[in-house]
């Protein structure tokens, strides 16, 4: 076993301690909502009354969602494989699932398909991309919270309800599995997220780990990627000092994003550019799941201050700004998923950011926060309208619409 590898696995060790320590007290919560059939509408600071309708539920823990051309909803369930929620702007009805993705094995939570992400040129190509982890043999001291895998970027094509024609692109070396996503830049170019939550993963420069990347759309390596040609780094480095980020988006003028989680607090959006660190594990805003502080110090002459922070947790996932005319006092907006608050379970919601002067938060709201729901992943359709994908209770995808 690598020393990356020993290194995390003691930390699960640690971490799961503290889990069962904290599990003798009583657990805080708030009871689950079961979602109903009719529409809820909800009051909010700017927009005022919305619609949130329950399109469907009962999904195997739906991690990102893609509209195809003409309405259809492509999700991905988690280590499951894909869907296809047919006329998702509409009367959705959802399909099964579709042949030709991989599915591990050995079922667990982290190991399979990720997240999902459609080729720029999709209308002519049918390319859909995907990460992967990739489950290798598992060390008789692994703790039983993780799984060692391979984060694989993946792509096949889309045709007559099956993928076809899968590839591998990427691959990076064993690692504890954690979430990824995946963006596209207006120059074509592929980000990837790569999670390093354990030990000095996210400063090693020789592993993808704890890392954006960037990737041509076949998987090699641009030639201006900041690290190309350095002794024992990574070419497909893009930044570093991340630890678990489950959000990603590229605007359309290229400024690249990233929803990164803390600890217990400290959960950031970043603004990623191209070679900077990031900090983690050295300089952090987290706290430790004791409530004592994550690192010394927060910040240094050389780290890359966030441009968001939340504490407590928010547990980010999913990165959106929204560009409709549905919702008019929503327009350029930031939105970030949340699965839930301060470590209390069902409390998640929908974060939305007011941005001013360089993307800086003028005001914040939380949405959907009475539905009590884990948000996963989101997107605005085609129809302008937003729809969210959540997991834990429920496995469901709403639709936001303005209320006339």
């Amino acid at each position: 076993m690598g020393l990356h590898l020993k290194r995390a696995l003691a930390a699960s060790v640690l971490l799961a301690s503290a889990a069962a320590y904290a599990q003798d007290a009583p657990q805080p919560g708030i009871a689950p909502v079961t979602l109903g059939s009719e529409p809820y509408v909800f009051d909010t600071a700017e927009q005022h009354r919305i619609k949130v309708s329950v399109l469907v539920k009962g999904l195997q823990r739906p991690f990102g969602i893609e509209f195809l051309p003409g309405g259809d909803l492509l999700i991905s369930e988690r280590g499951m494989g894909m869907r296809i929620l047919r006329q998702a702007t509409g009367q959705a009805v959802l399909g099964e699932r579709i042949e030709g993705v991989p599915v591990p094995a050995e079922p667990f939570f982290s190991i399979g398909i990720q997240d999902i992400k459609l080729h720029p040129d999709f209308a002519r190509n049918h390319w859909v991309y995907f990460t992967y982890n990739d489950p290798t043999p598992r060390p008789a001291d692994t703790p039983p919270n993780q799984r060692p895998a391979k984060l694989t970027l993946m792509r096949g094509k889309l045709e007559n309800g099956r993928l076809t024609n899968v590839e591998i692109l990427f691959q990076g070396g064993i690692s504890p599995a954690l979430g990824s996503r995946l963006a596209f830049g207006p120059d074509g170019t592929l980000y990837m997220t790569a999670g390093g939550a354990f030990g000095e993963t996210a400063q090693d420069l020789s592993t993808i780990y704890g890392k954006v990347l960037r990737l041509k759309d076949d998987g090699t390596i641009p030639p201006d990627n900041p690290f190309v040609g350095r002794d024992g780094v990574n070419p497909a480095i893009f930044s570093y000092g991340h630890r678990d980020h489950h959000g990603l988006m590229v605007t359309d003028d290229g400024v690249i994003l990233n929803a990164e989680h803390g600890m217990n607090g400290g959960d950031e959006v970043n603004r990623i550019e191209a070679g900077k660190n990031y900090g983690w594990p050295t300089y952090t805003f987290s706290r430790q799941y004791d409530g004592s502080r994550g690192s010394p110090q927060m910040l240094a002459a050389d780290i890359q201050p966030p441009l968001l922070l939340w504490s407590p947790s928010i547990a980010p996932s999913g990165l959106m700004i929204y560009h409709g005319d549905k919702f008019p006092q929503w327009k350029g907006n930031l939105f970030v998923g949340s699965a839930r608050r301060g470590e209390t379970p069902f409390t998640g919601g929908l974060e939305r950011v007011v941005l001013g002067v360089d993307m800086g938060d003028v005001r914040r709201e939380t949405l959907l926060t009475e539905l009590h729901q884990r948000v996963r992943d989101f997107a605005e359709g085609p129809d302008g309208l937003i729809y969210v994908a959540t997991d834990g209770n429920e496995n469901a995808v709403l639709r936001i619409e303005p209320v006339p």
